[in-house]
């Protein structure tokens, strides 16, 4: 049994799907957000269902599609420990191990291209990330990388697993899919008999540009692909978006909502609005529900029967972290529903965060929200 290997052009990333062939649970290694569509209906046509999505590192030249992918398929996240990746459900340590139906998978400790860079070992296969490349691997001039750790990365935990071991690297930029533990300790050109020093001197001397995109991927992947918008939102119009009517600010979806042009539907647990707090005379249809944040089965139907009794207004969705309503206002235009999704979630900036006000009741970005 072999991975199924993806590929996304645009920054040469491989991605990689595990099944368990008996009961057809899964595991993803390092989504690309671009190939999310992709991956979804992948998953479909492989019938299979989605356990966990795992990290290799904070990647700096693209952005991962793991929170997208786990408000739609129920997925659960497992992140390197030493990355600083938030809101994963498990931080993983060397030697966890990762279990999908009746297959495992060990995670090995192997930084150097960044300080919490991970492998996994699966069967006779190891996802190396950017810590080994075929030919090469990763770069150690930024993301507290260390050439000295690499190399004891590579030759004292890589190199030690058995010579038939199978490669899957994060990237490749010439089209070769694998290679194996054997043919890179004696093959590779950057480590094949090179000592410490040696290495070292070859990374030091490589002066790479700066990842394109690593402004922007560092800080989302830090949030599991969910970005922050810290820069201005227009306040006036929506913001397009792919598969669902676009993105609206608080402020232009409350004067939607307060104008009567669009139906204010929070897809929230009933848990989290009990204890957050709930927008009064909004409609809630959840997305997902406790216990367990299983996906709510009667969605469908209830979203249709909001939109019905609306007259066939609008849609604007509000969850806590701005990734759930995403989902949901996907789902709902397949249903043929105009959806729109609230940037950030109730939760989502940093800086407007619900507060109680003098008057008793919460607000958020200067909109009157309330507790009970």
């Amino acid at each position: 049994m072999q991975p199924i290997q993806w590929f996304d052009p645009e920054s040469s990333t491989y991605t990689y799907l595990l099944i368990d062939e008996t009961t057809r649970d899964a595991v993803l290694i390092d989504p690309v957000d671009t190939q999310l569509e992709h991956d979804l209906a992948a998953l479909k046509e492989h019938n299979v269902r989605l356990n966990w999505i795992l990290e290799t590192h904070a990647h700096a030249d693209h952005i991962t599609s793991a929170g997208q992918l786990i408000e739609h398929t129920g997925a659960k996240a497992a992140v390197p420990a030493g990355c600083g990746i938030q809101s994963a459900a498990r931080q993983l340590q060397d030697g966890d191990v990762i279990e999908f139906g009746g297959e495992s998978i060990r995670a090995i400790h192997t930084p150097g291209h960044t300080a919490g860079s991970m492998s996994f070992l699966w069967r006779n296969n190891v996802f190396t990330g950017d810590t080994l490349l075929i030919d090469g691997c990763g770069r150690t001039d930024f993301q507290s990388g260390s050439a000295d750790a690499l190399y004891t990365s590579i030759t004292e935990r890589l190199f030690t697993l058995p010579p038939e071991t199978l490669v899957w690297p994060a990237h490749d930029y010439r089209g070769r899919a694998h290679s194996s533990i054997g043919h890179e300790r004696a093959h590779n050109s950057r480590l094949a008999h090179k000592t410490r020093a040696e290495f070292i001197a070859i990374m030091d001397a490589l002066h790479l540009p700066k990842p394109r995109r690593i402004d922007e991927a560092v800080p989302a992947n830090l949030w599991l692909g969910v970005q922050h918008h810290a820069g201005a939102v227009d306040d006036d119009a929506p913001k397009v978006a792919a598969g669902y009517a676009g993105d609206v600010s608080p402020e232009l979806a409350w004067r939607w909502w307060q104008s009567g042009k669009a139906v204010f539907v929070d897809i929230r647990t009933q848990a989290e609005r009990e204890w957050v707090g709930f927008v009064p005379d909004a409609l809630h249809v959840a997305w997902k529900e406790w216990p367990g944040m299983a996906m709510n089965p009667e969605f469908d139907a209830q979203i249709r029967s909001v939109v019905d009794a609306s007259g066939g207004k609008p849609l604007v969705m509000l969850c806590r972290s701005g990734v759930r309503s995403i989902a949901a206002a996907k789902r709902a235009t397949e249903l043929g529903l105009t959806a729109y999704n609230i940037l950030e979630g109730f939760e989502g900036d940093p800086d407007a965060v619900a507060h109680r006000s003098s008057r008793g009741g919460w607000r958020y970005r200067g909109l009157p929200w309330r507790q009970n």
